[in-house]
């Protein structure tokens, strides 16, 4: 799976949560301040290319939908993400995580709990 910049990234969040969407559908969910309808247009189309996109026609006009979905793109991106800066490892992407203090004291008896269910079931 290709790597989406920033503006893509920006824009399949947004059809993600539309699930089909024309040019002007994808603007009118962006803040302000908004980008031309071109440069929108453009990177959809990118996105198309790079595979995270199709279309149907209607006319001239042309509605998205995604053919990868956020799920799918969240697990390559982590997985990318934990390989790139954190050595592929769990225990480095929580401990980093526990020194920038970003888990609170909810979070890690939520996973206290995961880790005693999965020692459960693998017993």
């Amino acid at each position: 799976m290709e790597a989406l910049t920033n503006n893509e990234e920006q824009v399949m969040q947004i059809i993600w949560e539309l699930k089909k969407a024309l040019v002007r559908d994808v603007l009118n969910q962006f803040p302000e301040p908004k980008p031309p309808y071109t440069t929108l247009a453009s990177v959809i189309k990118q996105l198309e290319n790079k595979g995270y996109l199709d279309h149907k026609t209607y006319g001239n006009t042309h509605e998205y939908f995604p053919i990868i979905s956020k799920k799918a793109y969240q697990h390559s991106s982590f997985n990318l993400l934990v390989k790139n800066y954190f050595e592929g490892s769990a225990k480095n992407v929580l401990s980093f995580m526990v020194k920038e203090d970003k888990l609170s004291d909810k979070d890690i008896q939520d996973l206290e709990k995961m880790v005693e269910n999965l020692k459960k079931k693998s017993s």
